[in-house]
């Protein structure tokens, strides 16, 4: 290819599961992820927000993620994370949550309701305490018993996925995500050697060699880049006014005990002060 392409980077994300000709990657990529949670391989999906070149070309691409609806009503979510921030476990339950409310229409019952999915590739860490890269939610109670099947969040942290050998569905497209920047398509890995892949492949070899696609590439990446470096340096001022409330609260405590301290030597004081003035006078 005559430039390396980061399928993370969401016009690319969006065009490779989100465009009405990878629309079959776009149901494999699901079959590979759902497994477990599929009765039966999903085989037809609607794209409700289909990925349009023109939106990321004029800069304009608002949103980059992806929704589908399969022939059983059923509702599924992906997007891609490159950076995690404080509250995003906050803002992935708020969209699954309102995905599906927006299935109930005024007179509806809910027992209309169909489950949704919704899935998460996340470049960073988001768990640091958990050595697993596939984390799955659902409404449950300790005893494993579902309260609604509604669906659930997947989230597949890209940094902790690691295999010596592809041997399943699910961790080609982790490992296509994790290193397609690196890839050359003259000495695809065997791993890579499925129609899916090379389809996959392709739409990354389509924003290298055409140069207006390419532009728009890179505009996208740099803007990007600038959101993660106003992202960290807002994480680090965070940080900063945090330790520093700390200590401020340290000090205040201190100060606070002192006082305490002083008040209760000046008390005692008095109080030998008395026990003196009452001995002198019985003397």
């Amino acid at each position: 290819m005559k430039h390396r392409i980061d399928p993370k980077i969401d016009c690319v994300f969006k065009a490779l599961l989100g465009s009405e000709e990878n629309r079959n990657l776009l149901v494999h990529f699901l079959n590979a992820i759902l497994t477990r949670d599929l009765s039966s391989p999903i085989t037809e999906v609607e794209i409700l927000n289909p990925y349009n070149d023109k939106e990321f070309l004029d800069d304009k691409l608002s949103v980059v993620d992806v929704k589908a609806k399969d022939s059983e009503g059923r509702l599924y979510q992906i997007e891609i994370q490159l950076l995690t921030y404080r509250h995003l476990p906050e803002r992935m339950v708020y969209t699954w949550c309102d995905i599906i409310s927006q299935q109930l229409q005024s007179g509806h019952d809910y027992s209309l309701l169909k489950p949704v999915y919704s899935i998460w590739l996340l470049a960073e860490n988001l768990l640091p305490g958990e050595t697993d890269y596939a984390h799955e939610y659902k409404l449950q109670n300790r005893q494993g018993r579902t309260l609604a099947d509604l669906g659930g969040i997947h989230l597949l942290e890209l940094k902790k996925f690691t295999a010596e050998r592809i041997e399943t569905e699910e961790q080609r497209w982790l490992q296509f995500f994790k290193e397609g920047e690196q890839l050359d398509e003259t000495a695809l890995p065997d791993w890579m050697n499925t129609t899916e892949m090379r389809q996959a492949m392709n739409t990354l070899k389509l924003f290298s060699e055409k140069e207006r696609d390419y532009h728009a590439y890179q505009a996208r990446q740099n803007y990007l880049r600038e959101q993660r470096t106003i992202q960290i340096e807002r994480e680090e001022d965070l940080r900063a006014m945090e330790k520093m409330q700390q200590e401020l609260e340290r000090e205040r405590m201190e100060k606070q005990a002192a006082l305490q301290k002083q008040q209760s030597m000046e008390k005692e004081i008095e109080r030998l002060k008395a026990l003196l003035a009452q001995s002198d006078r019985t003397s």
